[in-house]
């Protein structure tokens, strides 16, 4: 067994619209589900005669409607009604399917998903973009998985398909954190372990999910389609939204008092040029005023360095996390890629409270040889992060 416990960094703070969906399907559990799953269903309900219908023809042989009729609860005929059918979609169901769960180890295991993976996508997206995100990428699993079973007159209920879409997010923002994963192979194993979150959540989506899908789509009472459409849409949002960030063409420097001076030269070696003369805010206007793909390495490794640092230490964050974005474009591989990331890490940090995303850049420092100096400064803020980490369920030092 794999039971996951917790991930790190995470940051301080109520993430309040995770814990507000947490709460919300908990209760409709309490209020729906446990109580109308242990009453009986009115034999004179029309929706049970619907519902037998749609039954039907996914009983094992050899067992009748009668023989299931003793079992049917009134729960079943809610699940029927506010359920997701691929064979009747509606709008409504589209959403309210989301906060239905089977039992409660259906409810359990996903609250536990999305109580671990939702409080950093929540502080990257902010609360109403988050919001919308779970819910946009859970409808988007839902259909993605009536794509495949068209036909299915039986109802889709869950959190996983918006879990997914969550766990689609933190695969590409923090490809850096750790879960730490309690492991129990009794008598052999029996331990918390530290694992990088790209790992468990690859195991999520490609031995859980991906693999019995590709031998069976649609068996199981599991429905990995709708996994498997939840993460490919946070995945792509994602990435949607990185390079939105990074190639945007909103203006990401304004000088003091929101004036912006027409620019007249904008070549490379004018920029150059500013920066070597300290004339740092010209530069920035004139780098500013070109597209994101016409500033491809317009700037040396050095010069764009120094333009990020200049702009970061004279209140213009934005500007310099644009720069220090652009220069890890323009140069992955090349020289200044560990201070880039420093420069970065820091900027999320200090200027908007993003620790988690911070950290990704500097294990990335890390991993490109920085200077001693750089190092240095890495470790001890990454240290600080670490400390400041809000949940320590099982961690092992």
């Amino acid at each position: 067994m794999l039971l996951p416990l917790g991930d790190e960094p995470n940051p301080r703070g109520v993430p309040w619209v995770n814990y507000t969906l947490i709460f919300l399907n908990c209760a409709v559990y309490l209020a729906i589900t446990l109580p109308l799953s242990y009453t009986a269903v009115d034999p004179r309900n029309p929706a049970l005669l619907a519902y037998l219908q749609a039954l039907a023809p996914h009983l094992p042989s050899g067992v009748s409607l009668q023989q299931v009729l003793s079992h049917i609860s009134a729960y079943d005929l809610v699940v029927f009604q506010y359920g997701y059918r691929p064979v009747d979609p509606h709008l409504v169901t589209l959403f309210t399917a989301m906060f239905l769960h089977s039992g409660v180890l259906h409810l359990a295991g996903n609250m536990l998903f999305l109580w671990i993976y939702g409080d950093n996508v929540e502080f990257r997206l902010g609360r109403l973009g988050y919001l919308f995100w779970y819910l946009a990428t859970g409808a988007f699993a839902s259909l993605f998985f009536a794509w495949f079973d068209r036909g299915s007159s039986l109802p889709l209920v869950g959190a996983s398909g918006a879990i997914s879409g969550v766990l689609g997010f933190y695969f590409v923002w923090f490809p850096h954190n750790r879960v730490r994963l309690f492991v129990f192979l009794f008598p052999i194993i029996w331990d918390v372990f530290l694992v990088p979150a790209r790992w468990v959540l690859g195991l999520f989506l490609i031995v859980e999910n991906l693999l019995p899908f590709l031998v069976s789509p649609n068996e199981g009472g599991v429905a990995h389609g709708a996994h498997i459409g939840g993460f490919l849409a946070g995945l792509a949002v994602a990435w949607a939204m990185n390079w939105r960030q990074r190639a945007g063409r909103r203006p990401a420097f304004t000088a003091p008092g929101g004036a912006t001076p027409a620019v007249v030269e904008s070549e490379p070696d004018a920029i150059a040029g500013a920066i070597d003369a300290g004339r740092f805010e010209e530069a920035a206007h004139q780098y500013f005023a070109l597209s994101s793909e016409a500033s491809r390495r317009v700037l040396s490794p050095r010069h764009s360095l120094q333009l990020a640092y200049w702009l970061a230490h004279h209140g213009h964050a934005r500007a310099a996390l644009a720069v220090y974005q652009r220069h890890l474009r323009d140069y992955p591989l090349g020289p200044g890629v560990a201070e880039a990331h420093a420069g970065a890490g820091l900027v999320q940090l200090n200027a908007f409270g993003q620790p988690t995303a911070a950290y990704q850049h500097f294990v990335e420092a890390l991993d490109h040889d920085p200077s001693p100096e750089t190092g240095e400064l890495v470790r001890r803020t990454m240290a600080e992060i670490v400390a400041r980490q809000k949940y320590n369920v099982g961690r092992r030092n």
